[in-house]
């Protein structure tokens, strides 16, 4: 009797072992599927935080602007597209230049100028001259003219500091493209607000523009501050810039906006496009921060004052 006393008595023991075990197995399961659901939660309400924070920087953004003169999948053939703006007072401070100082101002839109072609042999001149050196930020430049180069939080002069180098990374052929790309976008801004072509002069500072989105690391990489051209440099009186990539597909923001008192209006960069204007208080403009890849362009600036002319560029 006490053998099946003692046996019952482990058979009980061995059932109440086994309901722990199913109860504490059941107890962890449970456990874990709170752990589980609280991390789904959790990571649910991480990307609805960050979706709603790319809308809003989205609509930040599209709403900064009132008006866009001309999208990058236009394609403004033919005739430029010009955008006629009252000229400011900028230029009755300084020396009037007749048939080139502005008479009339405003701002106009061309794809007929320069092919793609073209800018595509002229984008790969940047990127052959820029990845000599480069800035530690996102905005590093290239002037042929000049020579400056960005090097890290500096400039150094290409032809001196790279030498006979410079033989292996530019041709004269690209030079030759340059130099006749110029004399176009010269002639486009002439005939557009009749000034006499050969009364502008070429000016300084006329450079390739690479900018990404890498944290500025000194003020020379802050390119996007409100500015006025005629102001900032003095010299100027016609600005132009021939973009090098595509808003959209090879960059994202960096587009070229005119702060106008009734409302924002915005430029998007197409590979060809050639955008320019007068340079006075009236084209108030800034570029927007690029947030991705990479923005190609060259920034053509004129004067009409032959003291302030610069020569084109070539090779040493």
């Amino acid at each position: 009797m006490a053998l099946v006393r003692m046996r019952n008595a482990k058979g009980k023991n061995a059932t109440e072992m086994a309901k722990k075990i199913k109860r504490g197995n059941a107890l962890r399961q449970a456990s874990a599927w709170r752990t589980y659901r609280a991390c789904i939660i959790s990571l649910l309400v991480v990307l609805s935080v960050c979706g709603a924070a790319a809308w809003f920087y989205m609509f930040s953004v599209e709403s900064d602007i009132t008006e866009t003169l001309v999208k990058q999948s236009e394609l403004v053939s033919s005739q430029p597209r010009v955008f006629t703006v009252q000229c400011s007072e900028d230029y009755e401070n300084y020396k009037r230049y007749p048939r080139c100082t502005p008479q009339s101002c405003g701002r106009a839109v061309t794809d007929s100028v320069v092919t793609k072609d073209e800018a595509q042999v002229l984008r790969r001149l940047a990127e052959r001259g820029l990845a000599l050196a480069g800035s530690e930020g996102g905005a590093s430049i290239l002037d042929l003219h000049s020579g400056a180069l960005s090097m890290g939080k500096q400039f150094v002069n290409i032809y001196r500091y790279f030498g006979d180098v410079i033989k292996d990374v530019f041709t004269e052929q690209d030079f030759q493209l340059y130099r006749a790309v110029r004399g176009r976008i010269q002639e486009v801004i002439a005939e557009t607000f009749g000034l006499d072509p050969a009364l502008m002069y070429l000016t300084k500072p006329t450079f390739f523009s690479r900018i990404n989105s890498t944290a500025a690391k000194t003020q020379h990489d802050e390119y996007w501050h409100p500015h006025i051209d005629k102001v900032t440099y003095g010299s100027f009186d016609y600005t132009s810039l021939l973009y090098l990539s595509d808003y959209g597909s090879d960059f994202g923001g960096g587009r070229f906006i005119f702060m106008d008192q009734t409302g924002n209006r915005t430029v998007e960069p197409r590979t060809g496009r050639v955008s320019f204007f007068s340079s006075g208080s009236e084209n108030l403009h800034r570029v927007e921060q690029v947030m991705w890849g990479t923005r190609y362009a060259i920034t053509v600036s004129f004067t009409c004052d032959p003291e302030h002319a610069i020569s084109d560029p070539a090779l040493p």
